[in-house]
């Protein structure tokens, strides 16, 4: 009796741990934060809000809250974290700004790096999970220069960002570590403020999206179709994703290999997450009129 006991009491564990290290995407349809697996089966609605980032330890979404425009009559966004074993959403509250957005996980799932708006500019601040500690990881240059697109590179040293004109990796200190030239880069393409960025979990490579130096004539499509970028690096070369996949943006590193990203086909109306290989190959849908997609970490 005692070791059929054992026996299924063994059972149990691993299957909780097999469901704890089950990864997790994250992603906005609408003005509404979800959940899923990795499949994008058991699609599950946590949150109201935008911008969502799954935690990499999977126990966790921040995102920021956005109040409703018919009673307020000015933006009013605060960072707020939801857990997912109990669905509590908490704000956080002792950040100094009533404007904030787009948090960012750290990989240690302990910082989350955000826009805030404070003297009258915008600036990167950066808070622990637990809502302490904030300070500003990177304020705006002179003439109104601020800093978009901010990733953490995978050892937590450092983090990345763009200007609309240059791609730059900071010490967490805010003194520069390297830049790249955006429209060298990409042959004349261009960034734009919610344009993203993100590293490989090896810390070789930095996925971007950008606006494409190339005309369109896709029906009811304003502007350039975006693309995506992926750099090299230890070398500074950059190239498209092989296929000259068009109408692509916000990617995020799966592994070193695979990514998540949106797409928009011809004739339709909202985009949709897909996975990707850094070729351009095995291209899979997995969540129908979706956007900002985030994966927990393997």
């Amino acid at each position: 009796m005692k070791a059929l006991i054992l026996a299924i009491l063994l059972c149990v564990a691993f299957s909780a741990a097999g469901q704890a290290a089950q990864r997790k995407i994250a992603f906005e349809r609408g003005n509404n934060i979800f959940v899923a697996d990795m499949d994008g089966t058991h699609q599950m609605k946590i949150a109201t809000g935008a911008s969502p980032e799954i935690s990499p330890d999977g126990t966790r979404v921040a995102f920021n809250t956005e109040a409703d425009a018919k009673t307020h009559p000015g933006p009013e966004r605060h960072i707020a974290i939801v857990g997912l074993a109990n669905g509590k959403v908490t704000v956080l509250k002792d950040i100094p700004s009533d404007n904030c957005f787009g948090p960012v996980w750290s990989s240690d799932s302990r910082q989350l790096a955000f826009y805030i708006m404070s003297e009258n500019d915008w600036q990167i601040g950066v808070v622990d999970s637990d809502g302490e500690g904030f300070r500003f990881l990177k304020k705006a240059g002179p003439n109104r220069n601020s800093f978009w697109s901010i990733c953490w590179a995978p050892d937590g040293r450092s983090f990345f960002g763009q200007d609309l004109s240059q791609i730059y990796r900071f010490a967490l200190d805010g003194s520069l570590i390297k830049q790249w030239d955006i429209g060298k880069l990409t042959g004349g393409c261009s960034m734009s403020s919610g344009s993203r960025l993100d590293v490989s979990p090896n810390g070789q490579r930095l996925i971007f999206e950008v606006d494409l130096n190339e005309e369109t004539t896709r029906k009811d499509w304003d502007g350039p179709p975006p693309g995506i970028f992926l750099l090299d690096l230890e070398n500074g070369s950059a190239t498209r994703v092989p296929g000259k996949v068009a109408f692509v943006w916000e990617p995020f590193w799966l592994s070193n290999d695979d990514f998540l990203c949106i797409m928009q086909k011809e004739n339709e109306k909202e985009p949709s997450i897909y996975r990707m290989s850094s070729d351009g190959k095995n291209l899979k849908l997995l969540v129908r009129h979706a956007r900002t997609p985030s994966a927990s970490a393997p």
